[in-house]
């Protein structure tokens, strides 16, 4: 809220403030969507001292809005649509029945949903009642969420009807909130329809206040505890709506899990900054055919997906999409060139890659109308400026970690790790958010992904980039996804080891291992061949990215997966 005197939100009509300055700032976006030298000269973030993203912008846009806020599609083959004025009520009715509940300003609410409805309802309610948000998947067990209670010290769990269970061995003295049937000693969501529709916000939103606390998806190590707040995701993500290319009435797929960081970027903020329909295809199981379908059915015209959802498309016949999209981007982990030219083959369309992390908005990208460079993530976003840290003297270069330098810091960067200020101090050291990814950037200010930092290795005194050799194996139509790792070697220190998934219709086997060490040695130099390989699944964390330290830490013990075999290439020539 934006004033000291709190006004309802039954009917909308928007006073001048932090509302018109976001708006502002979105439409010099949206004006210079295809100028990215313009874009990045004249974008200003916009730095309110108040500013509530659900009361002073989405009800703004959505007070007798009739147009589709949300389409779901289910796999069954049924779908339900709301539109913005819709949800603008039903949120409130639900934010005024959270706060009976006991739900306040500041409170920390674990909220465990499924791509359903009450997802949106129950975002949009908690920032109206100023609440703080940790979001999980429902992928998650007992001990996942134990923890989060635990260190999120939440006051509330909001979660479906059919996950309460995981919850009997969560300790702790928090309000628990039921989506679906009425379970025992939980409160039924479904009763928030008997609430109010016009919501009086008990105080204002300050822009500093915590909004969201995200659990990282622990590729590495324990998740960290990303703090966002008011300002530095739904004012941030105003980079993510100039990446994607939204525009207003634009239809937007992403498919992401619920409770990760990339939903809130592409399924709740930039969609609705935008002021574009967010559609989801619900499945269990992927299926590409029917994902194209449904695409086609509900008029997909900006599509995200994570590269492992690229990968899997790109195994199915394409031309099934009859009307592709006219945006199409990915994110989460760099993807492959092979990937995108497989795409703008058939679809004519080019994937943009775009860069960030849980703990910041879009950073780098290729955003609509510029030239797009293989195997280059783009360049700095508005409102970032990008530098690459030498990993010995921490001096700029030409190559090394991707950092932001905060001088003039960008709204959407993280405030930092909740209840960890040792890792908030490593990460900010210098004057710059350090992201621990390496990068190289040419001449054109172009820059290409090199890899995580404790990613890239050392073979013969060479560094090896594991993403570039992946990206080389994934242009044989025998892989359809690879992870290299370092492997312990007499003579060179360490050599390159794939661990490789096989493309339907190829069978693990000296005869496989042959060909694609054949492929290596035509297309890599001779330090950076793939020198062992495995045919194995890759381990994931539950948010989809590959878990490259346990190949790592598996392959020094000189583990094999699942009782197979290992092929060396120079028993393979």
């Amino acid at each position: 809220m934006t004033s000291s005197k709190p006004r309802a939100t039954g009917e909308s009509g928007a006073t001048p403030g932090p509302g018109a300055a976001f708006r502002a700032a979105r439409d010099f976006l949206l004006a210079h969507r295809e100028d990215w030298q313009a874009a990045r000269e004249g974008f200003v973030w916009p730095r309110p001292a108040e500013f509530n993203w659900a009361l002073d912008w989405f009800d703004t846009i959505a007070g007798g809005n009739d147009r589709t806020a949300l389409r779901i599609a289910e796999e069954d083959g049924t779908e339900a649509a709301y539109s913005f004025d819709a949800l603008r009520r039903r949120s409130n009715q639900v934010a005024n029945w959270l706060r009976e509940r006991g739900v306040r300003a500041g409170d920390r609410v674990v909220v465990m949903l499924g791509n359903q409805a009450e997802l949106w309802e129950t975002a949009l309610a908690a920032m109206k009642l100023r609440a703080v948000v940790i979001p999980a998947t429902p992928l998650l067990g007992t001990a996942d969420l134990a923890d989060r209670v635990e260190r999120g010290r939440a006051a509330h769990v909001l979660v479906r009807a059919g996950d309460t269970g995981k919850f009997d061995g969560v300790p702790g003295d928090y309000t628990r909130i039921a989506v679906g049937e009425r379970t025992d000693g939980w409160h039924c969501y479904a009763d928030s329809a008997h609430a109010g529709d016009t919501f009086t916000p008990d105080g204002p939103t300050r822009a500093d206040d915590p909004l969201l606390l995200y659990f990282t998806s622990g590729t590495t190590a324990r998740p960290k505890l990303v703090e966002h707040t008011h300002t530095s995701y739904p004012i941030g993500h105003l980079t993510t709506m100039y990446w994607i290319g939204l525009r207003p009435g634009d239809v937007h797929l992403n498919i992401s899990s619920p409770g990760w960081a990339k939903h809130a970027w592409s399924s709740l903020f930039a969609p609705w900054n935008a002021e574009a329909t967010v559609f989801v295809h619900n499945y269990t199981r992927f299926d590409a055919a029917r994902l194209m379908a449904g695409m086609d059915r509900a008029g997909v015209t900006s599509f995200c997906a994570p590269p492992t959802v690229w990968r899997m498309l790109i195994q199915a016949d394409l031309r099934a999409l009859r009307t592709p999209p006219r945006e199409a981007v990915a994110a989460g982990e760099p993807l492959n060139p092979e990937v995108i030219e497989t795409v703008r083959r058939a679809w004519g369309v080019t994937i943009r890659d775009g860069f960030g992390q849980t703990e910041t908005t879009v950073q780098i990208a290729n955003p609509p109308g510029q030239p797009v460079k293989t195997g280059s993530m783009g360049r700095p976003g508005p409102g970032f400026t990008v530098v690459l840290l030498d990993p010995v003297t921490g001096e700029p270069a030409g190559e090394g970690e991707i950092a932001l330098d905060l001088s003039d810091r960008p709204v959407g960067v993280m405030t930092g790790y909740a209840g960890d200020p040792g890792r908030t101090a490593e990460a900010m050291a210098g004057g710059y958010y350090r992201t621990g990814d390496i990068a190289s950037r040419d001449a054109d200010g172009y820059l290409t992904y090199v890899g995580r930092s404790d990613d890239v290795f050392k073979s013969s005194d060479y560094k090896v980039s594991p993403f570039e050799l992946e990206s080389a194996l994934l242009e044989h139509e025998a892989v359809a996804e690879a992870a290299v790792v370092p492997a312990p070697d007499p003579l060179r220190l360490s050599v390159p080891k794939a661990y490789v998934v096989l493309a339907e219709g190829w069978e693990p086997g000296p005869g496989t291992a042959k060909a694609l060490f054949a492929h290596s040695r035509a297309v890599l130099a001779p330090f950076k061949r793939i020198r062992r390989l495995e045919f194995a699944e890759l381990p994931k964390t539950v948010s989809g990215k590959i878990r490259r330290i346990e190949l790592r830490e598996r392959t020094a013990r000189g583990e094999l997966s699942g009782g197979g075999d290992e092929y060396r290439e120079e028993d393979h020539r």
